[in-house]
């Protein structure tokens, strides 16, 4: 089954710059596809992780969200997968400028490159064992990737501390103009 979809993806990603429009697909649910996307970040398909890195940004690419269920969906078929987390994983970042602004520049671990704008959906939320309040950020489409822990040491030494009143004793970081909450301390 893998095989003729990867084919099937590779000419939609020569139709598509960028993503295809999966948003605008609503073919009928065909079933469920024994894939999950773990929460390290590994692709596994019927038990076996998916090694060839360009089939899983293929498949990245026609992912999409509907409430809590996630589903690779083409023109004519949507097959629901498990996602036992976020989907994607944001493993770097940088600082660069968007509009004489310094913003930062997330990569994920699918190639995704998104800016943290006055308009991104930023969250904290519990990750870990214990629990500990983790960002994620949209991708695309309500579609979330997790700040690595690598990531987030970065964003720690960016991040400033906040003043006085509901600020006091938090950090804060600044891209866009905005400012976005990082964690207590």
């Amino acid at each position: 089954m893998a095989e003729p979809l990867f084919q099937q993806l590779q000419q939609l990603q020569r139709e598509f710059r960028g993503h295809p429009p999966v948003h605008k697909w609503n073919p009928d649910l065909c079933g469920d596809m024994e894939m999950v996307i773990r929460r390290d970040g590994r692709w596994i398909h019927e038990g076996t992780e998916i090694q060839r890195q360009p089939l899983v940004n293929l498949f990245a690419s026609i992912l999409k969200r509907e409430g809590d269920e996630y589903f690779l969906v083409t023109p004519v078929e949507k097959m629901r997968i498990r996602v036992e987390d976020a989907p994607f994983i944001a493993t770097q970042v940088a600082k660069g400028a968007k509009d004489g602004r310094e913003c930062l520049l997330f990569t994920t671990n699918t190639g995704d490159v998104v800016s943290l704008d006055r308009n991104s959906d930023w969250q904290l939320k519990p990750f870990g064992d214990p629990p500990q309040p983790v960002p994620y950020l949209e991708v695309r489409d309500g579609l979330q990737a997790r700040v690595s822990r690598e990531v987030f040491y970065q964003l720690v030494d960016w991040a400033e501390e906040g003043g006085q009143g509901e600020s006091a004793g938090k950090l804060w970081l600044r891209s866009d103009g905005k400012e976005f909450l990082l964690g207590s301390y």
